[in-house]
Order: structure tokens, then C-alpha cells, then sequence
């Protein structure tokens, strides 16, 4: 792949879109650097590298994003692909550009990987990526969280506060309230909380004492505001079968596709 400057090129994309009369939002690593710009170098210290920029859309739109990416952008679809793995293709686009090979990857509505974070009626929130939260909840919902995604955490979590707004914060309150509903994504979720914690003195060496308190700080308000959210009846029902039948979906499939493995 030729040496390509995501952040700048994601930024672009949305910029085109947008003129174009067409809503995208960044999600994944990309989205992670954007909205914490000055641990970037931080980010590349812990090794963190990026491989491709995956997008969020509405589905309303998702013609008018293939006349985008086609005709407008020049990429390609990789029709290749799709016939290969159809299931990969389930409620998403995948385009290249024939010229840098850049994958581009676009999620309509939702993310459903180990579960579904919804995007209904949220990209307008945020002007450039998903918003914190959802992009919180994209790393969360790993059922097989991995390093890549604990510095990820680590990052937005030290440049970041907890609080129960969508404007320059995690908005707890809205994780806690998805989490409420559904025990499955609660278990996963609490449990990425602790190995989050748990990388800490992995990668301590890369964050001021400040950046460190920040990542703790917020890790225990989030802790705090799932657990102290009022639970729905469905969720009660579910915890009492527990771990005894699996909580999550399996997303073998996108393990598959090489290009996507930065998205679980």
C-alpha cells in the first residue's frame, strides 16, 4: 500500500460527502486519532498502527454513497469479494482506490460484531467520527478484546472525561442506559472495562501521572454509572441464565477478510 495519511484523507472523504449531500462519520482506529490529536504520537509509540478507514452511514443513503465512492471518488467495489464472502457484506459497502489501495469500509446503521452498536439517529452529534461513546462501545462490544483495542481505550480515556454528555466527553449515561437493556453487551462490556484496567501497567511508560489518573477516573465513573443504571426486566431474565449460554454473536467472517480485523 502506498504510504497514505488516514487522518487527512478520512477528513477529506467526509468533506466530499458532506457537499454531496451525504452524511459519513469515521469510526475505528482512525476516528481514535482524530478526536485525540495531541496523544498521537503517543498512539504510535504503543505501536498502534493504521491499516484502513472504516465509516459509518445511514442505510437511506446507501446508493447515493455507491455513486459517491464509484463515480464521484473513483474507487472501486470489491465485487471480488462479495461473491467470495457474501456474508461480510451484510449492511456494508467495501470500496478501494485502485490508486494509494486503500480499503474503505462502510457500516450502515450499526455495528453488529460480537454486538450491535446502533447509529440511528447519532452521526449528526459529532462533525467528523462517531461520537466518544460510540466509539467506547465499538471497542467494548469485543467479546476478544485485544491489545490494539486497549490502547485505543487507554488513549481516548486520558484525553477524554466521563460525563453524561455527547459534547467534548464519554457520555456514561447514554452507555449506561444501552447497557441496561441487554445483559449480554453489559457482561462483555464490564468485563473489557477490567482488562482496559488491567493493560494499564503495559503501557503506563507512554502517559504523564495526569493522563493516568484521567484513565482511571473515568474507567471507575463508567464502572459506576452501568452498574447504578435501573435494569430492564429482559436484562434480569438474561443474567439469570448467565454465561451458562453464550452472550455474544460470533464474527468469524470478518476475521476472514484481512482488511477488516481493525473492526470486531
Amino acid at each position: 500500500m502506498a504510504e497514505i495519511d488516514f487522518i487527512g484523507e478520512a477528513k477529506r472523504i467526509v468533506e466530499a460527502a458532506q457537499k454531496s449531500g451525504i452524511l459519513l462519520r469515521v469510526l475505528g482506529a482512525v476516528a481514535f486519532r482524530i478526536q485525540c490529536p495531541a496523544y498521537i504520537p503517543v498512539h504510535i509509540a504503543m505501536g498502534r498502527e493504521l491499516s484502513d478507514i472504516d465509516f459509518a452511514a445511514y442505510m437511506k443513503e446507501d446508493q447515493k454513497i455507491e455513486k459517491f465512492f464509484m463515480s464521484g471518488m473513483n474507487f472501486k467495489g470489491e465485487q471480488r469479494q462479495a461473491a467470495l464472502t457474501p456474508e461480510l457484506f451484510v449492511g456494508r459497502h467495501i470500496y478501494e482506490d485502485p490508486v494509494t489501495g486503500l480499503h474503505v469500509d462502510i457500516f450502515f446503521d450499526e455495528l453488529n460484531m460480537s454486538h450491535k452498536v446502533n447509529f440511528r439517529n447519532r452521526l449528526h452529534l459529532d462533525p467528523v467520527t462517531i461520537t466518544l461513546a460510540d466509539l467506547t462501545l465499538e471497542k467494548v462490544q469485543i467479546a476478544h478484546l485485544n491489545e490494539k483495542d486497549i490502547k485505543d481505550m487507554l488513549m481516548l480515556l486520558a484525553a477524554h472525561p466521563v460525563a453524561e454528555t455527547d459534547q467534548g466527553a464519554v457520555n456514561g449515561k447514554y452507555i449506561a442506559d444501552v447497557m441496561s437493556k441487554d445483559w449480554g453487551f453489559y457482561y462483555t462490556t464490564t468485563t473489557n472495562l477490567g482488562k482496559i484496567r488491567n493493560g494499564i501497567p503495559r503501557y503506563q511508560q507512554f502517559f504523564s501521572k495526569d493522563d493516568l489518573a484521567r484513565i482511571d477516573k473515568g474507567l471507575g465513573q463508567l464502572e459506576s454509572m452501568i452498574e447504578a443504571a435501573p435494569k430492564s426486566i429482559k436484562w434480569k431474565t438474561r443474567a439469570m441464565v448467565g454465561t451458562k449460554v453464550q452472550w455474544y454473536n460470533d464474527v468469524e467472517e470478518v476475521e476472514r477478510a484481512d482488511h477488516l480485523k481493525d473492526i470486531h
